[in-house]
């Protein structure tokens, strides 16, 4: 059955993982992974967490399957977090997803039945995963100018540019916040100008948003989509709970589509529904039970709004302090790019060679495009990582 197939190469980001595991070196440093990590290199479950999945241990009844959209509390809570009454809510159906990635996958299979051969526009860059995970499915993608590599900023004029000659009624892939891998989001105004040339060529906004509250807070990180919300017929929007509750190996996400009235949105709650049936039948509930009672307990809320704020600092504080370390290490280049950045990711701005060279000298981990997990930043490694930088500039 097998004999003709043969073994594809590793995942660039698990096969990081892998050769940084096999390094001996007490030096070494990890950039690569994108999980969050405290300044002492711990990816922690939130307290906040802690306290609801007591909760749910002490509380809970059965272990019976959950229906194909999953917990129903759980996805009200999302899409009012996602929102705020920004949408009507007769016209838009949400379902718990497998994670991020599963909420994409489902939203692939939608846009699949809906149109014989849809395409959908990404960001160049974007996630290392959207193109395999939707090409996998069986979407048409296809590039829009976002980032300049040499400037390290947003082409915005050119992306602009590029979406008003987008065939009508194509899709448009969005990241609300974080933009990863550059870190670099649109302001208020070019998310306006945004919006305008989507409405203009009847496009279908497709917001991706894994990282809600790491870069300015809750309610400005999902601007881009409630913005939207109040001006477009239809939109789909895909949620991840891994950053901003810690539940990475849990797999909570949700999926929300906006529907241009109430008896569509009908129509497309049954056509998700079976497309996870035909998928995983029904999705994960522990992490969705956690994430379903903080959002649904004020005194929970107030202290998971506390914990996200610490996380966020943090990143914000290591980025300052990385850009820092290089303007005293290699005080020609200019790094200024870090601090502009918001979340988790940016482009570090150094080639191939360079990036191998960190990796093989001095144990400093990262994916080839120099993208880096600013998490992965402590006040113990910056100087060495700065300097390790600087000697192979």
């Amino acid at each position: 059955m097998f004999e003709s197939m043969q073994a594809l190469p590793a995942d660039a980001i698990l096969g990081l993982i892998a050769e940084y595991n096999n390094d001996s070196r007490a030096e070494k440093i990890d950039l690569g992974v994108g999980v969050y990590r405290t300044a002492d290199g711990r990816t922690p479950v939130l307290d906040v967490v802690k306290t609801a999945e007591q909760r749910l241990v002490d509380t809970q009844d059965s272990k019976a399957y959950l229906g194909t959209a999953g917990l129903q509390s759980f996805n009200a809570a999302m899409q009012a977090l996602t929102f705020a009454g920004t949408a009507d809510d007769a016209r838009v159906t949400t379902l718990q997803a497998p994670g991020g990635s599963g909420s994409l996958r489902v939203a692939a299979g939608l846009l699949l039945r809906a149109r014989k051969k849809p395409t959908v526009w990404v960001s160049e860059p974007t996630w290392n995963n959207h193109i395999p995970l939707l090409g996998g499915a069986g979407l048409e993608l296809k590039p829009y100018p976002y980032y300049d590599t040499d400037q390290h900023v947003i082409e915005a004029d050119a992306m602009l540019d590029a979406l008003r000659n987008v065939p009508k009624g194509d899709i448009v892939l969005l990241h609300a916040c974080c933009h990863n891998p550059s870190g670099l989001d649109p302001s208020e105004q070019q998310w306006r100008a945004i919006s305008d040339v989507i409405i203009e060529r009847e496009l279908l906004p497709f917001v991706d948003m894994a990282y809600q509250g790491f870069a300015a807070d809750l309610d400005t990180d999902a601007f881009c989509i409630r913005h939207l919300a109040d001006k477009v017929a239809e939109m789909i929007v895909t949620n991840s709970c891994s950053k901003n509750f810690g539940l990475y190996r849990d797999r909570v996400g949700s999926l929300s589509v906006m529907a241009a009235d109430p008896k569509s949105c009908a129509v497309v709650a049954s056509q998700v529904s079976n497309i996870v049936r035909t998928i995983y039948s029904v999705p994960p509930d522990h992490g969705a039970a956690v994430v379903e009672m903080i959002l649904n307990d004020d005194s929970l809320t107030s202290k998971w709004h506390a914990e996200l704020a610490q996380m966020r600092s943090r990143l914000r504080d290591v980025r300052v302090l990385l850009h820092e370390a290089l303007k005293n290490s290699a005080p020609n280049r200019d790094f200024s790019h870090l601090t502009r950045a918001t979340g988790m990711f940016c482009f570090l701005g150094i080639n191939q060679e360079q990036v191998n060279k960190l990796k093989t000298d001095f144990g400093i981990y990262m994916i080839g495009s120099s993208r880096i997990n600013v998490a992965g930043v402590t006040t113990d490694n910056v100087d060495y990582l700065a300097e390790s930088i600087a000697a192979v500039l």
